[in-house]
C-alpha cells in the first residue's frame, strides 16, 4: 500500500543494522580469527536462521543466547579456535555496537514532532538497554519491547501486533522502520506501515511485495513524516 503520513501517529525502531552496526563486531574479531568480515557474516546469518527455526519450532531462547551459539557456529565453520573466554568476549560486543550517524538527529526530530518512538527489537531487554545507553536516545524513546516478552522472533506477526498494543496504537497507524528486509516484510504482514532504510542503496528482496516506503537514513525519514 502506498505509505500514509498523516495517520501515523507512533513510529517503531528496529535495533540491530537500523539503529547500530552489527559489522563493528569485525573490530572484535580481528585479532582473533583470519577474515573477522567473513566470520561476522556467517554469525549473523546463522544468528537470523536460528531465530526464524525458532518460531517455527516453538524453541525459543533469549537472543543473546542464540546470538552465542551463532557465533560458535561461525567461529568452528572458519576453522578458528577461539578460546570461550575470548568467545564471551566478542559476543559482548553487542552491548557496545557503533551507531549510525544519522540515528540520534532524525530520532529527535520525530520526538520533536509529537511522535512516539520505540524500538522493537528480537534483543532481549539487557542488550537493549545498553544499546539505548550507547546510542544516546534514552530521552527520544518512549520505551523499548523485547521479543523476550512474547518469547517470538521477527517476523512472527504476533511481536509486531503486541508492540502496537504496548504503545497504545492502533498498529495500521504505526510505521515500523527496519534495515532489515524481512522485518519490514514481517511488519507490513501484520498490518503496519512498514519503511525500508537502505543506507548501503541494495537492490529490494523481489520475493513478498514492496515496502510502504524506503529512505536512506533517518533524516529523509523525518522529512517524509514532517518533522
Amino acid at each position: 500500500m502506498p505509505f500514509e503520513p498523516e495517520r501515523v501517529r507512533t513510529v517503531t525502531f528496529d535495533s540491530y543494522s537500523t539503529i547500530v552496526d552489527v559489522e563493528a563486531v569485525e573490530s572484535a574479531l580481528a585479532d582473533r580469527v583470519e577474515d573477522p568480515r567473513a566470520v561476522s557474516r556467517v554469525w549473523r546469518s546463522r544468528s537470523l536462521a536460528y531465530t526464524f527455526v525458532a518460531d517455527d519450532l516453538d524453541a525459543y531462547e533469549p537472543f543473546y543466547e542464540v546470538n552465542r551459539a551463532a557465533l560458535e557456529y561461525a567461529l568452528s565453520a572458519s576453522g578458528e579456535d577461539v578460546p570461550a573466554e575470548e568467545r564471551e568476549e566478542i559476543l559482548a560486543t553487542y552491548h557496545d555496537l557503533d551507531v549510525f550517524a544519522d540515528v540520534r538527529d532524525g530520532m529527535a526530530r520525530l520526538d520533536d514532532a509529537g511522535y512516539d518512538c520505540y524500538v522493537v527489537s528480537n534483543g532481549n531487554p539487557a542488550m537493549l538497554e545498553s544499546m539505548v545507553e550507547g546510542a544516546d536516545i534514552g530521552d527520544v524513546v518512549v520505551d523499548t519491547i523485547s521479543a523476550q516478552e512474547v518469547e517470538t522472533f521477527k517476523p512472527a506477526a504476533e511481536l509486531y501486533r503486541h508492540a502496537a498494543a504496548r504503545t497504545g496504537t492502533p498498529i495500521d497507524e504505526t510505521a515500523h522502520v527496519s534495515a532489515a528486509w524481512f522485518d519490514v516484510k514481517g511488519a507490513s504482514h501484520a498490518g503496519a506501515q512498514a519503511v525500508w532504510v537502505d543506507r548501503a542503496g541494495a537492490p529490494w528482496e523481489p520475493f513478498g511485495g514492496d515496502p510502504d516506503l524506503t529512505v536512506a537514513d533517518f533524516g529523509d525519514l523525518a522529512d517524509a513524516l514532517g518533522a
